[in-house]
């Protein structure tokens, strides 16, 4: 007996030591260009469901079948969802075309996972994966409207979801962004106007103190 404790034991001493240098060798490629291993993508899929499942369970969900919470959500989906994973008749933006793992398609998870591991998902983020903690930023009132939008993904199509997108005008944490999805582009493109018009002063007062 003595001898299989041993035994086992030194096994696991030497898996541990050889775990650490594999670590430390830089063997592993940790580039987001090269997919996950079959073993490491099952490793890191089961342990967040798990995760996710478990600290979900005691949420309480809010009826989420209603136009006006819908509505209230889409603005803010689009700000914070849609340049990673897609929506109907969207394409993903650069950053989520290039993520490891990539981000799910909403419409699929919004049938895989319960409301409560949607708004969990949402609110707390995923480590490693890009998925932000939304928390962080937004009350939960305002995150409810975003989880009631995903819920109903499945049953939009393009035309139905960019309807539904106009008419949200002035709806939502996100509302002054965008109601056809160009917020951003538009704050980038204020942003470009207002450069040059502060660096001119500044270029012109350099001249004249030499």
């Amino acid at each position: 007996m003595k001898t299989i404790l041993k035994t086992i034991v030194a096994s696991a001493l030497l898996a541990g030591v050889a775990a650490v240098a594999y670590m430390y060798s830089g063997l592993y490629d940790v580039s987001a260009s090269t997919p996950h291993s079959g073993l490491s993508n099952w490793a890191m899929s089961t342990t967040m469901r798990a995760s996710i499942e478990r600290r979900a369970k005691d949420i309480t969900v809010l009826e989420l079948n209603d136009d006006a919470l819908i509505r209230a959500g889409i603005n803010d989906f689009e700000a914070m969802c849609v340049g990673c994973h897609g929506a109907p008749g969207k394409a993903r933006g650069p950053a989520g075309k290039g993520l490891n793992p990539q981000a799910p398609d909403l419409r699929e998870s919004a049938q895989q996972r319960t409301p409560a591991e949607l708004f969990w998902a949402t609110k707390h983020g995923i480590k490693m994966t890009g998925m932000p903690a939304w928390g962080a930023t937004h009350d939960d009132e305002s995150l409810w409207p975003v989880v009631a939008l995903m819920v109903a993904l499945p049953e939009l199509d393009a035309k139905s979801y960019t309807e539904l997108l106009v008419s949200a005008e002035g709806h939502g944490h996100h509302a002054s962004d965008s109601t056809s999805g160009s917020a951003m582009p538009h704050e980038h493109g204020d942003e470009a106007t207002d450069e040059p018009a502060q660096k001119e002063p500044e270029h012109d007062h350099s001249t004249h103190d030499h």
